[in-house]
């Protein structure tokens, strides 16, 4: 099945940087997940709110220079946050990056630079990060609808 985005999924892409946004436009006709974008550059208020309400971790977001997005799973047109749907996701993002030949970085596999070089499935990067965190001793920051340009 092909998906589309929403007009409201389009106006939060057009502030985003035009490789980022291409990959988007190529993820969702790949995808096995309905996906829409729920937020794309920010302001530098909306971040400090972000920030305060502790849904975001820093002020140095790459939302603020339009090198980020959001992206919300659909299942049946309603969002869910099961974390497999954003694996699959994921690996249509990927695909779609490695076509634009762009570097992206996704919010559940910290610790790959560039998953378009990750081998094996999305699935795979988010459980050797959460391996690799907890060998360290600390605690894994999972944030699967995060995709940015590295």
């Amino acid at each position: 099945m092909s998906y589309i985005l929403s007009e409201r999924s389009r106006r939060n892409l057009a502030r985003v940087d035009t490789r980022l946004s291409k990959i988007v436009k190529s993820a969702i006709q790949i995808t096995t997940v309905d996906f829409g974008v729920t937020q794309g550059r920010r302001t530098l208020e909306e971040q400090r709110i972000l920030v305060e309400k502790g849904a975001s971790q820093t002020m140095k977001s790459k939302h603020l220079g339009g090198l980020a997005v959001d992206l919300m799973a659909y299942i049946n047109g309603r969002g869910s946050w099961e974390l497999n749907l954003y694996d699959n996701i994921a690996d249509a993002v990927k695909e779609a990056a490695i076509k634009e030949n762009v570097a992206v970085r996704w919010g559940a596999a910290w610790h790959i630079q560039d998953i378009c070089r990750w081998k094996d499935s999305m699935e795979d990067a988010m459980g050797s990060y959460i391996d690799l965190r907890r060998s360290e001793g600390k605690r894994p920051f999972i944030d699967a609808p995060h995709f940015e340009l590295t």
